[in-house]
């Protein structure tokens, strides 16, 4: 199924009318409208040269969440390990901020430009461990998608 999405994606980021974060923005709504665990999804940027990460576009509830210092929470882990972050249960992590009693699982995985780790894609899951190989190659692939508009 994800792998029908990727054409729609790079339909987004190659629309010449659009600004990045424009772009990014109907990047969440696609893929929390047509992935039915993907309960929430969002970007996360490093914030200027502060060790924190600051919300970006995104789809799904209103998070408090909007700066994350790096190390805390899953999103920062993933900030300081350059790596993908699959947590099948949010419930075994003890480094874990809670967005919401309903997100059972998430996945963070980093984007990159010009080898820099500059920010990350969030998903949260409502559904039990949801989260397979394919899931991080297909999100690996909107970040590549993503770090061509930025």
């Amino acid at each position: 199924m994800l792998s029908t999405l990727r054409p729609q994606v790079s339909a987004i980021t190659n629309s010449p009318k659009k600004s990045a974060t424009e772009k990014m923005q109907a990047i969440c709504e696609l893929l929390k409208e047509n992935v039915p665990y993907y309960d929430w999804v969002g970007f996360y940027f490093r914030n200027g040269d502060k060790e924190e990460l600051k919300l970006g576009p995104y789809a799904g509830a209103p998070t408090d969440h909007t700066i994350i210092p790096f190390g805390k929470g899953i999103c920062g882990q993933v900030a300081v390990s350059n790596q993908n972050f699959v947590v099948p249960d949010v419930k075994a992590q003890d480094n874990y901020i809670a967005c919401s009693i309903t997100v059972k699982a998430e996945i963070v995985v980093p984007l990159f430009l010009n080898g820099v780790n500059i920010g990350q894609i969030d998903i949260d899951s409502n559904t039990p461990d949801p989260f397979s190989e394919e899931d991080e190659h297909f999100l690996e692939y909107v970040n590549q998608e993503v770090s061509k508009i930025l």
